[in-house]
């Protein structure tokens, strides 16, 4: 399975959760290590373009093409699971408290999780401290300009 990321040039060859470890977001506390992934190349864009402005937009975003491979198994969270509320912004505690969970256990390596953003759409949270880990790999980088008229 693939899976896609945008990510700043100088992280774009790193696989690793270090940078939502700095600050927290929706399915991790601070300090927790995870890295997210998206189904498709259209929702890792909607996923970072909700946080920039034409003002704040870098002009080195790359997408990475992640390659998971089918023997690396993957835990499913339900929407029917989540409390109201949890694709809230800000987001709320009990998400990070499952994406927190997830890493603890360490029993899968990949937990797909619903997309605040796109409904209907998934994420992919990938685990770095699983055994699985080191079977996946970057398939693909390539720089990725934003469109300034999503913008406007």
């Amino acid at each position: 399975m693939k899976v896609f990321r945008l990510s700043r040039r100088k992280f774009s060859l790193e696989l690793n959760g270090k940078g939502a470890a700095k600050f927290g977001n929706r399915w991790n506390s601070k300090g927790v290590e995870v890295l997210y992934t998206a189904e498709s190349r259209a929702l890792a864009m909607a996923e970072v373009a909700v946080h920039l402005t034409v003002a704040t937009l870098p002009k080195d975003y790359m997408m990475m093409t992640i390659e998971i491979p089918n023997s690396v198994a993957i835990e499913e969270l339900k929407l029917s699971e989540l409390k109201d509320g949890w694709n809230n912004f800000p987001h709320i505690k009990d998400t990070q408290k499952i994406g927190d969970l997830f890493i603890d256990n360490n029993n899968t390596c990949i937990l797909k999780v619903p997309s605040a953003v796109v409904k209907g759409d998934f994420n992919y949270l990938i685990n770095p401290y699983h055994a699985d880990f080191r079977k996946i790999k970057i398939e693909d980088v390539s720089e990725f300009p934003f469109d300034k008229r999503m913008f406007q």
